[in-house]
């Protein structure tokens, strides 16, 4: 196993309710209600399509740079305070690290609002972090992935990805990597190479070493 990859938001650290509340606070600046249901719209997605959307939704004619700023900075200021991480990640990511192989964090969020959730998580627990900031093309393109295992020099049939979003699950899938997969808002099926479980606490390093192929 060349390395192990984990998604952030809904996969890491239980984040996905911050979201929903900034969200919704934004959206009531600009005049309009937000329910889970728009939220699951946009779980995995980048930062220029959520705003893209809530504009469209709202129908307000506010720039979009300013929604951004609204966005990051009620985000940055939640999660600076501190954030839950999921159940069994913590422990999977030291059992990971204990065994010698490399982690990355690979998100679409911003790394503004990835430093701040890093203050909590411990930045010295991940090898590399890739944030939208960083590629061209955010999930489900699989730039993300091929990027973070470039940094790592990591082929990436050789290694495994966790993920809570389809679209997140798309981008490891077409970067060639294994995938486990801890749905939360939207469903995701099983399929070869992917391992589909409702937490993280039953998942083990064998576990992540039985979805590689057995040849190199």
């Amino acid at each position: 196993m060349d390395a192990v990859f984990f998604d952030m938001d809904g996969l890491l650290v239980d984040s996905e309710r911050v979201w929903l509340e900034i969200e919704t606070a934004v959206m009531a600046r600009l005049g309009a209600a937000w329910t889970p249901e728009h939220q699951a719209h946009l779980v995995g997605g980048s930062m220029e399509r959520t705003v893209g959307y809530m504009l469209a939704v709202s129908g307000a004619a506010v720039p979009p740079a300013t929604v951004r700023d609204w966005m990051v900075s009620g985000m940055v200021e939640r999660l600076t305070a501190g954030v839950p991480v999921m159940p069994g990640a913590a422990e999977l990511l030291d059992a990971v690290r204990a065994a010698g192989v490399p982690v990355g964090l690979v998100t679409s969020s911003l790394r503004e609002i990835a430093d701040a959730v890093l203050k909590s998580v411990g930045r010295e627990r991940f090898d590399v972090v890739v944030t939208a900031d960083d590629v061209t093309r955010t999930k489900p393109d699989p730039e993300p992935y091929l990027t973070a295992a470039s940094l790592l020099g990591a082929e990436p049939v050789r290694c495994v990805v966790l993920e809570d979003s389809p679209s997140g699950v798309a981008a490891a899938t077409a970067a060639g990597c294994a995938v486990v997969a801890v749905p939360s808002l939207l469903p995701i099926e099983p399929a070869p190479g992917r391992l589909v479980v409702p937490s993280l606490t039953s998942v083990t390093l064998p576990d992540l070493h039985a979805l590689l192929p057995t040849h190199p």
